[in-house]
């Protein structure tokens, strides 16, 4: 008999901070919601020590990619509001919305849960978000990991981060290197903040108590926990539609996020090619401006932290851009043309 099992002890896992016991509650509550969420290419998945995914035999010579994210301090909101059933939604439209940037198809996600003190029922609200959310994308949900942090952690504190997946053909990528001068910028319209620039609305728009529970601004017919907790657009399927539609007619994508406007429309653009974004040409949604009156924040470091209504940007050649608005209308994701590219130094102009 080994020396491990001689000895008699009363620590446990448990007493230290971490419950073996939740952690299998926990998966009992998300499984048959992650479990949904699938592809008929999942091989192996949830349960696993990894999971299985075969690529999808249509593709002539696909490039995998791959992408990183987190919800950001929008979990904060989520903590103090006492709801986490969006912010699941949230990640999976950060990280699917960065592949479709280079035109890749979502494939599958994983995702990544880290408490304090282990809440089967809220960590389970979390995993039905990211299920949701990859429903909406048209990825599976190939497995993750719950993480409790005792000892380490507030026993309230949550995180969450996810990998992906997406696949694209070498020759069908996406990106600056197809940008001309004359394209027409396409603005997929965002109805919220999305998951970013919550440290400068959280620090503006909660500074009272209750702040959350009264109206998000004056006249709004929402709480502001609703209007800040109101999930992210996807918009890859819209976008992986629109290239069907449009074929070689679109050109480059960017994913509004850190960084607002002016970080992120830059990125689509080569050397020598300038981005024009017409501020009047798309509704920015009335919290936006809450957070500029109450903080004072100006106009540039407006479009430099927030999208201010642009959860997306596609460059498109100028002739097909009103077939692009219509297309995406019709598919659900309201757009319009809100700048073009010019030739200059690379950057973006906001007016």
């Amino acid at each position: 008999m080994s020396r491990l099992l001689e000895i008699e002890g009363r620590r446990t896992y448990a007493r230290a901070g971490v419950s073996i016991e939740a952690g299998e509650a926990a998966v009992r509550r998300f499984a048959p919601a992650a479990a949904a969420a699938t592809r008929p290419e999942v091989l192996e998945g949830l349960g696993g020590f990894a999971g299985l995914f075969a690529l999808p035999a249509r593709y002539r010579d696909p490039v995998l990619v791959a992408s990183a994210d987190g919800v950001g301090t929008k979990l904060e909101v989520a903590r103090l509001a006492g709801r986490f059933d969006t912010v699941g939604i949230d990640l999976v439209a950060m990280l699917v919305d960065d592949l479709v940037c280079v035109g890749a198809e979502p494939l599958f996600v994983l995702d990544y849960v880290a408490v304090g003190a282990l809440d089967p029922a809220r960590v389970a609200e979390v995993v039905a978000g990211v299920a949701e959310g990859c429903r909406r994308a048209g990825a599976a949900l190939l497995g993750g990991e719950t993480a409790e942090h005792g000892g380490v952690m507030k026993p309230d504190d949550l995180d969450l981060a996810g990998f992906a997946v997406g696949v694209v053909e070498r020759d069908g990528r996406l990106g600056g290197h197809r940008v001309e001068v004359g394209d027409a910028l396409v603005g997929l319209h965002s109805p919220n903040l999305r998951s970013n620039g919550f440290t400068l609305a959280r620090e503006v728009l909660l500074a009272e108590p209750g702040a959350l529970e009264r109206p998000a601004y004056p006249g709004a017919g929402a709480t502001l926990a609703e209007v800040l907790l109101e999930p992210s657009v996807i918009y890859a399927p819209g976008v992986l539609a629109l290239r069907g539609s449009l074929g070689p007619a679109l050109h480059a994508a960017a994913h509004v996020t850190g960084g607002g406007i002016v970080g992120n429309v830059a990125r689509l653009l080569p050397e020598g090619r300038r981005a024009v974004v017409e501020l009047s040409a798309f509704p920015t949604p009335e919290v936006f401006f809450e957070i500029q009156r109450r903080g004072p924040v100006d106009a540039p470091e407006m479009v430099r932290v927030f999208n201010c209504g642009l959860g997306m940007v596609l460059a498109v050649a100028a002739t097909d851009a009103d077939a692009a608005v219509a297309a995406l209308g019709a598919a659900g994701y309201p757009a319009s043309v809100v700048g073009e590219v010019v030739a200059g130094e690379r950057g973006v102009s906001v007016r």
